[in-house]
């Protein structure tokens, strides 16, 4: 693997990362506030781009 493929697997875990933290970040706002649509609705965003962003690293 060269230095260039390195430096972008390390980048693109560092995004997954960043993105499951802002899921879990997310699903505890939503247990903070179970009735607020705009809550859930900012956690299903979260959740939708980190299983995209999941679905193309494995290809």
């Amino acid at each position: 693997m060269s230095d260039n493929q390195q430096e972008t697997a390390a980048a693109q875990a560092a995004g997954i990362e960043d993105l499951q933290h802002a899921v879990v970040e997310q699903l505890m706002a939503v247990i903070g506030a179970p009735d607020d649509q705009d809550v859930a609705d900012a956690a299903d965003g979260a959740v939708r781009a980190l299983d995209e962003r999941l679905r193309a690293h494995a290809v």
